[in-house]
């Protein structure tokens, strides 16, 4: 699929880019040029201090949960978060709106590490979702790369001792994970015997999980001896984990604790995401501030600083559209390099989550002409496609059996609501059930996901930790506003390449309804379970692109502005959130 802009001179994006935002050629493009320098000043000034004064008026909330709690080192806390947070806005408001030289990179690793590295203090280790699972996932891959024991029974993994308690904080199970112990929690009445549950960290976020973390500290114990983890990896490829793993490593080398072990394995994951961001950044023809505009999301940030593979999925979804839209736009001709990064790409992200081979699609927005021959666009489809396939096959291939086979006990059966689910059978048989749950679920849960996909549930999908609504909106302006054009801007993609791309949004989406339908959907359901918000991240830079239009331009607020302003609203919610935790007083 070719567009009328794929005829613009090599070189043509870049000129265009700089020229809208400097006035001036071949310099790096800042993004804080425009507006008079008083103008500049007061929303610099005046950004930073309605968030520093709305974190005083939360002051009063920690102050509230310090009371009921006794545990003033809160305020120590909170003050460090609140330095930190007028830091970050100073410097990156001098660099927007003063220095007005750096580079759209410079300001994203800058946001991206600064925000993420709060978000990772403000809600702890193990407090993402399913973060439990990616943990032991990442230690089991630490393992196999330090060459030591990994499994107890083919299943569990072989842990620390003194990791021991991050999953078990009650001390309720065997030291060596196999059950119980002996002594069980006895009901008032006596009449029955129910056992504790063990408590995982970061779990259910509450002004404990807080006080946990500053009475062990990062540094190690000194436990000597192995345990074993009760949690079950996730069945998937490995490569999801390299960097949590690298931190565990890390940590592991540098003598710390369990705690240690937990925020070196975020922080890499952080540093991942922030150095294919910049790739990213780098690589767009155009649209760089819309990718900004989706990082610097509250739920972007929350699942950079975590364990989360999404981290994986976002970044490389984020830098395979780059790399297509550079080649369909700017460069002049597709070199063996570039289908290599392609097809790289494609066999690291698709066992993740297999639905987001679709962008794969995005490949047809390359005119052939710039493969040289109808052959050597052929043999690169089959480079990406196969890779895709061979990394399925070999990761999945099992778990794909599993779901499709009637008579492997996963298929028909949804484990955590204990009943009878849809086969792929039945799927394949019923497609207007399959539209009818479709449609229900956007329609009965639409708003839920996209206040999801924003942050309006952080935590373990924890709704009181939320993004407040209002802040959700004001995100969304601005990311519209980042992806409309600005005046002089060219249209790169035709209309027929934005009907393209809403085709493999859409497409995307329905393979993720139809993924949770088969298998986390009760027979009798009238929605279907399992879909979130946060799933959808990682195909919004592509769709955002295409709001660019004729007939809406953007003549006021530069990029800079905006994306200041986002982290403003960043550094608001941080802190609110912190707030609502120390409330949590059990």
């Amino acid at each position: 699929m070719s567009d009328r802009n794929g005829k613009l001179k090599a070189g043509a994006v870049e000129r265009t880019e700089q020229g809208r935002q400097t006035g001036f050629k071949g310099k790096a493009a800042p993004v804080g040029s425009h507006g008079k320098s008083g103008s500049r000043l007061r929303i610099w000034v005046g950004v930073g201090a309605l968030a520093l004064l709305l974190a005083v008026w939360h002051l009063t909330d920690v102050g509230n949960g310090v009371r009921a709690s006794g545990d003033r080192w809160l305020y120590g806390w909170y003050g460090g978060l609140m330095v930190w947070a007028a830091a970050m806005l100073g410097v990156l408001g001098y660099g927007i709106f003063i220095k007005r030289t750096w580079s759209l990179e410079l300001i994203f690793t800058g946001a991206v590490l600064g925000l993420g590295l709060m978000y990772l203090v403000v809600l702890p280790p193990l407090s993402a979702p399913d973060e439990v699972s990616h943990y032991i996932t990442s230690y089991q891959l630490a393992n196999r790369m330090m060459g030591k024991p990994n499994y107890e029974d083919g299943i569990r993994v072989y842990i620390r001792e003194q990791d021991r308690f991050i999953e078990d904080l009650k001390d309720v199970l065997k030291p060596d994970g196999s059950g119980y112990r002996d002594r069980e929690e006895v009901q008032p009445s006596g009449e029955n015997k129910e056992r504790k549950q063990a408590v995982i960290l970061g779990q259910e976020l509450t002004e404990d999980t807080y006080r946990t973390i500053h009475e062990r500290g990062i540094r190690s114990t000194g436990e000597n001896g192995r345990a074993v983890s009760y949690q079950i990896p996730v069945r998937t490829t490995p490569l999801a984990y390299v960097p949590q793993a690298l931190g565990l490593i890390a940590g592991q080398l540098l003598g710390l604790g369990g705690l240690g072990l937990l925020y070196m394995g975020r922080l890499f994951n952080l540093l991942f995401f922030t150095a294919v961001g910049c790739l990213t950044v780098r690589r767009l023809p155009f649209g760089k501030e819309v990718f900004c505009g989706v990082a610097l999301l509250p739920m972007t940030l929350h699942l950079a600083s975590s364990f989360s593979y999404d981290v994986l999925l976002i970044a490389l979804c984020s830098y395979f559209t780059a790399v297509c839209l550079d080649l369909a736009y700017r460069k002049k001709q597709v070199g063996w390099q570039d289908v290599l990064i392609l097809a790289v790409i494609m066999g690291v992200m698709g066992p993740c989550k297999m639905v987001y081979g679709i962008v794969a699609g995005l490949c047809l927005l390359i005119p052939v002409k710039k493969f040289g021959s109808w052959k050597s666009w052929v043999l690169s489809a089959a480079a990406v496609l196969g890779t895709f396939a061979v990394a399925m096959v070999l990761v999945n291939g099992r778990t794909v059996a599993l779901y499709t086979n009637p008579a492997s006990g996963y298929a028909g059966y949804v484990d955590w609501a204990e009943a009878p689910g849809y086969t792929f059978g039945q799927l394949i048989r019923t497609p207007l059930l399959v539209l009818k749950l479709c449609y229900n679920t956007l329609m009965w849960q639409g708003e839920q996901l996209y206040s999801g996909m924003i942050g309006g549930a952080l935590g373990n999908m924890d709704h009181v930790l939320n993004t407040p609504y209002v802040v959700i909106l004001g995100l969304t302006a601005i990311l519209v506003m980042l992806s409309l054009r600005k005046p002089g801007e060219p249209l790169f993609i035709s209309m027929k390449g934005r009907g393209w791309i809403w085709l493999l949004g859409f497409s995307c989406l329905g393979a993720l309804m139809f993924s949770m339908l088969l298998a986390w959907t009760p027979v009798g359901s009238s929605v279907i379970n399992g879909v979130q918000g946060r799933y959808l991240l990682p195909i919004l830079p592509m769709l955002l692109l295409t709001l660019k239009n004729d007939h809406v331009v953007r003549t006021d607020w530069n990029d800079g502005t905006l994306l200041y302003v986002m982290i403003g609203l960043d550094v608001y919610v941080a802190l609110r959130i912190f707030s609502i935790v120390c409330l949590r007083v059990s």
